[in-house]
């Protein structure tokens, strides 16, 4: 390199500013206005993630080949921006470390330089580029406070202070031996199963519809009893419940677990744990799936891809699968989620794996394979049993499309294919015994076909696909010919007959709910905790009346028995007696 360069006795010159300030800019837009779009966030998730880094990179550019500076500042700023990303992201909490180095750590730094350089861009050389290295380390400094839990439902990251509780990491109560239950308290909880109010995840029929009497519409003047509230370790699984006990999963520490809470006290009357973590970047650690109640037994799928069948009474291991031996693959991206279906004496689960390893059933009771189909790779929706034509079927989602299957031989009746390349995590929606929704996230939207019959095998047409309806990961609710549901950001509600909105208002985040069918209301547990109630009414949005529930990013689907409201996330759970309508 010519050493005149790197003197630079040349007299300096204010920097050239524009550039850095228009690419600071664009880093900021990237960043910001996404969320304020309406579908932006699902739709357009690459934008914030990776064009902030884009234009850090082409801000290095210029700093070298279009700034103004001298070389010996070229070189120092250069090479100085990126030793100091790397000293603060190999200090950083390990959650930011990774993909968020590009989303956050250094575009931060980058707009900080610029915003440097902006203010420093008349000074003497060796003044000004320590100056704006100083401003730029300052700035990145800032995500050694934060760690990361995931990401929101609009995609952006779930940043929390470093040193607070992280999920799955502690706070809930002592662990409480199985073997320390009564047979009394057995007892009763053997004849719970058997007529379990809630057996499942979105109860009997996936349908998430409760059989509740008509709520109280203004829980100001009369406000939902708190009855427990406690910590509990990580995870979106959801609650199945049986008379007066509440069975979950959850990640402690290094731990999965199946808990087994007292409904009235949220004590815990037992717990099974198995040493195995699943943990990723963007959902974060713990079970997905929900425990199932059938056979006197409790049935659980954990996010690693272990199938188990515990005794109700106990949580004692009667028998277990492993997918990764079974069905030959890992989980996937974002863990195992499939809850366990149990019909005719078979459980039923999604694996996932090659050929024929894609959809699974065993032997109820003594966890021996029955058969096995082959399916679509990646799913992150649950078999469910539905009347289709007035036949028993299973239906299984998948990112090839639908699945209908005999429940006791897994014949395929009817292989429907949709193909999607990014991943559905969503039930079908069954309407009448003939009309089958398949919701599809991103910019998919929702299809409706009707089934109909020749011979043994079935057939399927399209009456409808609407963008107008693109649930992502939040679950659909049809009622009285209409559908409602989460459409990119927004609560909505469109016509059965024709996919067309009725209206669009409303804003719960990733929010699940639940269906009052005989009062025609709507639960809605939002992304925030925050628990509303709607009136299902297709001309217009209403919400009647809301409470903070719980506090934290909240996806798990909430529970209602009776007027017993059972809410949870990955950080804590409680159990509320809604007030009931006069």
């Amino acid at each position: 390199m010519n050493p005149e360069y790197l003197r630079s006795s040349a007299a300096h010159k204010p920097l050239r500013i524009w550039p850095a300030l228009v690419l600071a800019a664009i880093i900021a837009l990237c960043r910001y206005v996404p969320p304020f779009i309406e579908g932006a966030s699902s739709q357009y998730w690459f934008i914030p993630v990776f064009f902030p880094v884009l234009a850090s990179a082409l801000m290095l550019i210029w700093w070298v080949a279009g700034s103004r500076a001298t070389g010996r500042e070229k070189l120092i700023g250069f090479f100085g921006i990126l030793v100091a990303l790397m000293l603060i992201v190999l200090a950083s909490h390990p959650s930011m470390q990774g993909l968020i180095t590009s989303y956050l750590t250094l575009p931060l730094g980058m707009v900080a330089f610029a915003v440097g350089a902006y203010f420093n861009r008349a000074k003497k050389p060796n003044q000004r580029v320590v100056r704006i290295l100083l401003w730029a380390a300052v700035a990145m400094s800032g995500t050694l406070l934060l760690r990361n839990d995931g990401i929101t439902g609009d995609y952006a990251f779930d940043l929390q202070s470093r040193w607070s509780v992280a999920p799955g990491s502690g706070g809930w109560a002592t662990n409480t031996s199985a073997h320390a239950i009564q047979p009394s308290e057995g007892a009763l909880i053997d004849a719970a199963i058997a007529t379990a109010e809630w057996p499942g995840f979105r109860g009997a029929d996936r349908m998430g519809r409760a059989p509740s009497p008509r709520l109280a519409t203004d829980w100001t003047a009369n406000p939902p009893k708190l009855l427990w509230k406690k910590p509990v370790g990580a995870g979106w699984s959801s609650f199945a419940v049986a008379g007066s006990f509440a069975f979950t999963q959850e990640q402690r520490e290094a731990n999965e677990v199946v808990v087994c809470y007292d409904l009235a006290t949220g004590n815990e009357v037992w717990i099974q744990q198995r040493e195995a973590r699943f943990d990723e970047p963007m959902g974060g650690p713990g079970p997905r799936s929900t425990p199932t109640l059938a056979e006197g037994a409790v049935y659980t799928a954990s996010a690693t891809g272990v199938l188990q069948r515990l005794k109700a009474s106990t949580g004692e291991v009667v028998w277990e699968q492993d997918f990764k031996t079974l069905a030959s693959r890992e989980p996937p991206m974002w863990g195992y989620a499939s809850s366990p279906l149990v019909t005719q004496s078979l459980v039923i689960v999604f694996a996932g794996g090659a050929g024929e390893k894609g959809l699974m059933a065993f032997d109820a009771a003594t966890g021996e394979s029955r058969w096995s189909v082959a399916c679509g790779p990646e799913s992150y929706s649950s078999p469910q049993f539905s009347k289709i034509l007035g036949e028993n079927a299973v239906l299984m989602l998948t990112n090839d499309g639908l699945l209908i299957l005999d429940p006791i031989t897994g014949k395929v009746r009817l292989n429907y294919e949709w193909k999607f390349q990014g991943y559905r995590a969503l039930q079908p929606t069954v309407i009448g015994d003939d009309m089958v929704l398949l919701p599809t996230p991103m910019s998919e939207g929702t299809r409706a076909i009707r089934i109909s019959k020749k011979g043994d095998q079935l057939s399927a047409e399209e009456l409808w696909t609407t963008k107008q309806m693109k649930p992502d990961f939040t679950e659909l609710i049809a009622h009285k010919g209409y559908l409602y549901g989460i459409d990119g950001s927004m609560f909505s509600c469109v016509d059965l007959k024709t996919g067309e909105r009725a209206w669009k208002d409303g804003r719960y985040g990733k929010g699940e709910g639940v269906l009052i069918e005989a009062s025609d209301q709507i639960l809605i547990a939002a992304e925030t905790g925050r628990v509303a109630l709607l009136e299902a009414d297709p001309t217009a949005h209403k919400e009647l009346t809301s409470f903070q529930a719980i506090k934290g990013k909240t996806w798990n689907h909430p529970v209602l028995v009776g007027n017993k409201l059972l809410v949870r996330n990955g950080g804590e759970a409680a159990c509320y007696e809604l007030p009931l309508a006069p």
